[in-house]
């Protein structure tokens, strides 16, 4: 198992990137895929058509998510903790996703850089 922990600037405030991140119709904006999201602990989410789902845990308003992400039949639960923190550019975003399978790694990775902060950044951007 491994674990993934990176910060982001994403030039916004804290609350339109938490808005960004908990809000179906605005997820669906900044990523172009279907979203089902709730901040009600205890909730299922499916992000990305599906390509991404799990449980919601908790949430504190314009500064904290907490989720499961499911991977198969795997004992360790994947815990995503993404923290909102101001910054002089907008809002720093921390994310830090733990017990991520081996083989899973790279396409997590990938998936964090390459489509979840890609496109939030340029959502805010334009």
């Amino acid at each position: 198992m491994k674990t993934f922990k990176k910060y982001y600037i994403i030039p916004a405030s804290q609350q339109d990137v938490y808005l960004a991140l908990t809000t179906p119709a605005t997820i669906h904006l900044w990523s172009g895929e279907k979203a089902e999201m709730s901040t009600e602990p205890g909730t299922e989410f499916s992000l990305w058509d599906g390509s991404i789902i799990g449980k919601n845990i908790e949430f504190v308003q314009d500064s904290k998510i907490v989720q499961q992400w499911y991977f198969g039949e795997q004992v360790e639960e994947s815990i995503v903790t993404i923290k909102l923190h101001p910054h002089k550019h907008g809002t720093s975003l921390e994310i830090n996703h733990t017990n991520i399978p081996n083989e899973d790694y790279d396409d997590i990775v990938e998936g964090w850089e390459n489509n979840y902060i890609a496109g939030l950044e340029e959502f805010y951007e334009e």
